[in-house]
């Protein structure tokens, strides 16, 4: 796991509630230790699916809306931040303004004068390490995932942000919370701004910028399970 994994907040910096209500807390801890949080269920919303111990089915189903409450929740947190940073923030920017007009939208998040005073388009993707075509790789080397997802993102994203001037960032980050290196170096540079503006430890400002980003995966994880159990 990352050094940034399922970092606890501290006081400052509040993005919202920090605390997890105590079923969400229960939830995630066993699922966090590899407990069982299936119950022998189905899973609500996909009934022809049983849910597995480990939760994987739970926290990738496409059916109920989690996957997308989950990324819209990472989303939004990041643009607190950015905001405070000072940065200027779009959110999902890029449909129909190829020339194939495609409706794609490969900026999550659309800085300005962000990278050498070219603009970044930031793409959140959250993957699961249990992923069972991935497994092996994953076990056998840390971080293999998200560098995979990283890859895949840029070939699907780099022509098109090329063509609009734009740089290309993935944020990968796996359900337990450990962040690709791209976006590992990102937010490390949003922490940098943010410590700057706000005049706070540049330490402090990293734990804040990944506190929260925690606790929001961590609370749209349980919610997942809880919902399909």
């Amino acid at each position: 796991m990352g050094k940034n994994a399922f970092c606890c907040p501290s006081r400052a910096t509040n993005l919202c509630s920090l605390h997890l209500d105590p079923i969400e807390f229960r939830v995630a801890v066993k699922w966090w230790l590899g407990l069982d949080t299936s119950q022998g269920s189905q899973c609500a919303f996909c009934p022809a699916h049983s849910l597995d111990p480990l939760g994987y089915h739970a926290l990738t189903c496409k059916c109920g809306g989690d996957a997308v409450l989950r990324h819209n929740a990472l989303r939004d947190t990041l643009v607190h931040f950015l905001h405070r940073a000072h940065a200027s923030v779009q959110v999902e920017v890029g449909a129909g303004l190829f020339p194939d007009h495609s409706q794609s939208r490969p900026a999550d998040i659309l800085l300005q004068n962000w990278n050498l005073g070219r603009p970044v388009a930031l793409d959140i993707s959250v993957v699961s390490p249990l992923n069972p075509s991935t497994l092996a790789e994953a076990g056998a080397t840390f971080g293999a995932v998200l560098e995979t997802t990283e890859s895949r993102k840029h070939q699907a994203n780099d022509e098109k942000c090329s063509a609009l001037g734009w740089v290309s960032t993935p944020l990968a980050v796996d359900s337990y919370g450990a962040w690709g290196k791209e976006a590992t170096l990102f937010l490390a540079q949003v922490a940098a701004r943010l410590a700057i503006h706000k005049s706070l430890p540049k330490s402090q400002a990293s734990f804040d910028l990944f506190s929260n980003l925690s606790i929001c995966l961590i609370r749209a994880n349980a919610s997942a399970i809880l919902r399909r159990v």
